[in-house]
């Protein structure tokens, strides 16, 4: 009986972090809405993009610390934070608009906050759907991440049917819909133990199963000895044991932390046995540090920000065996090179990403100046949904390209970055050649593959590069490069686009040109892609050259 509830619990808990996490990738669906923003408060495009970039330092910048908060204080305070954040941050955007008035300062920093509480909000929601099911960790961790890459694409579709035309009311829509789905959500997000039984604690590490997450005793444990059995919340990692005094002295055989789900719990209350979630699906013992985030990588890794997933197929014994982090890791030149393959392709995508509604209107107006306004945000929210899209299936097609060339060619994963470079390459293309805006599409989808692309694969390359047990840090350290790389990219767009504009007696600014409006920034990233190519071959050299030193290393020191 008991193991129903558990399992219907789990189940609803993972609808949960799925709901949530379609509310926290909305900073994508930007361009469905900053076209009209700009002309209504009459703001140039490149003051425009000041505005959505504050929303990506926003996801990415914090993503380090929110990923600390998240391990030690337990998922759901950064989903009741994230939730009113995202409320928050979208509501100022839709009184400026109803106002025709707002500081452009003010607008970042409400923008930021919309970042900044969807990457909290996410964070949590993974970090749950890993930990309520470390047995298939990689499958429920699929359902947030892939409602994260569709949340644009739901957004805007939603937009589209109920509130055609209507910025003022999407706005408003983005501001109840966010702060409604993580709010809802909260009281749905729980961790809850696996298992049904009270497991017996083995005498030593070697006892326990290979599925079991093996982990430190931390100091806090220590500083909580006192506190008896109190309820800790649930998701966190030091306070989720209960160490006794006598224990806290013994061998590490012997000194075992105790959790709530085990034989010293059985004479508990009958409130408290119903209680479930009041353990994690982890026995914890003093173990040496090549045990902290071994076992549950998906689970260790699931607090960091943005699209993160770690394929199955990751090298596990290079992996463990390497551990690059700190102040090693700032002079390992495999991390410049990948810092920098991240920052070139992420900027690229991010500047299409944000600026597809300008593209849009200035295609459309000069192709036929009789579109009128309600037509142009149809077509902008139509094209942030083709991107939001196949950014999701960039993600899927690179994972089973990266386990394809891994597990049957034997080649290194560092090759699906080259196909990402490809992709970018195209896409510049597309976008320096098009004229007619019915065939723009090919830009967005194009660029959307190739942002999913980049961010389906690059984390298990940096698991495998610097090894599993930093992966947390490491991760926060390079997803630190879009955050330079897209400010370059999305403020020359600006330059450009406003160097073709012209400002009506009125204040309204509209860009006659055409493709000539954007044109110069396209070349370039399309110099970008050729760039980011070469940076990536190189890296594969290395890489490929450093391991063939290391395997001759292996048989001598034999």
């Amino acid at each position: 009986m008991l193991d129903r509830q558990l399992h219907r619990a789990r189940v609803v808990s993972s609808v949960a972090a799925t709901l949530i996490s379609l509310a926290c990738g909305t900073n994508y669906v930007y361009s469905a809405w900053a076209p009209q923003f700009a002309d209504r408060l009459h703001l140039t495009a490149t003051q425009s993009n000041f505005i959505g970039l504050a929303g990506n330092l926003g996801m990415y910048s914090m993503g380090v610390p929110i990923g600390l908060f998240v391990d030690h204080r337990g998922p759901r305070p950064a989903v009741i934070v994230g939730s009113f954040l995202l409320g928050l941050g979208y509501y100022p955007f839709q009184a400026s608009y109803d106002n025709a008035s707002g500081s452009v300062p003010l607008m970042c920093f409400f923008s930021y906050l919309t970042g900044l509480g969807g990457c909290m909000a996410f964070a949590a929601s993974v970090k749950t759907s890993a930990l309520n099911w470390p047995h298939h960790g990689g499958t429920a961790t699929a359902f947030p991440l892939a409602a994260f890459g569709l949340s644009a694409f739901f957004f805007s579709v939603f937009g589209d049917i109920f509130f055609p035309g209507n910025t003022s009311a999407f706005l408003m829509f983005l501001a109840v819909g966010t702060f409604g789905l993580t709010f809802v959500g909260f009281f749905f997000l729980r961790v809850y133990p696996h298992g049904s039984g009270y497991h017996s604690v083995p005498d030593g590490a070697g006892g326990l199963a290979d599925s079991q997450q093996l982990r430190r005793t931390s100091s806090d444990d220590f500083k909580r000895k006192g506190r008896g059995f109190a309820e800790p919340e649930p998701g966190r990692s030091s306070p989720t044991t209960y160490t006794t005094p006598a224990a806290s002295t013994q061998a590490p055989s012997e000194g075992l932390a105790v959790t709530a789900g085990s034989s010293s719990s059985r004479g508990a209350s009958p409130s408290n046995r119903t209680d479930i979630e009041a353990a994690l699906p982890s026995t914890r013992v003093d173990e040496p540090d090549d045990v902290d985030e071994t076992s549950s990588l998906v689970s260790k890794s699931s607090s960091l920000p943005g699209d993160v997933l770690v394929q199955d197929s990751v090298d596990m014994d290079r992996s463990h065996r390497v551990d690059i982090r700190g102040w090693r890791l700032l002079r390992n030149i495999d991390f410049w090179q990948l810092f920098s393959i991240m920052g070139i392709l992420a900027g690229i995508g991010l500047m299409t990403i944000n600026n597809i509604g300008h593209n849009v209107q200035a295609l459309w107006k000069y192709y036929d100046d009789s579109v009128d306004e309600a037509f142009l945000v149809h077509r902008q929210q139509l094209h942030v949904s083709i991107l939001s899209f196949c950014s999701f299936a960039g993600r899927l097609l690179s994972g089973v390209g990266s386990d394809f060339l891994v597990k049957v060619l034997h080649a290194s994963r560092v090759w699906c970055l080259v196909v990402a470079s490809f992709i970018f390459f195209i896409a510049q293309l597309c976008a320096l050649n098009i004229t007619n805006p019915r065939f723009l599409g090919l830009v967005s989808g194009l660029s959307g593959l190739g942002y999913g692309f980049l961010f389906g694969v690059f984390p298990s390359i940096v698991a495998e590069t610097f090894g599993i047990h930093g992966l947390s840090q490491n991760w926060g350290f390079m997803t630190l490069s879009p955050v330079i790389s897209g400010n370059i990219f999305n403020l020359f767009y600006g330059t450009v686009f406003d160097g073709h504009s012209i400002v009506s007696p009125d204040g309204e600014r509209s860009c006659p040109d055409g493709l000539e409006c954007y044109k110069n920034a396209y070349f370039v990233t399309l110099g970008a892609c050729g760039i980011g190519l070469i940076v990536t071959l190189s890296t594969i050299r290395h890489q490929y050259l450093a391991r063939l030193k290391e395997a001759s290393k292996g048989p001598a020191q034999d």
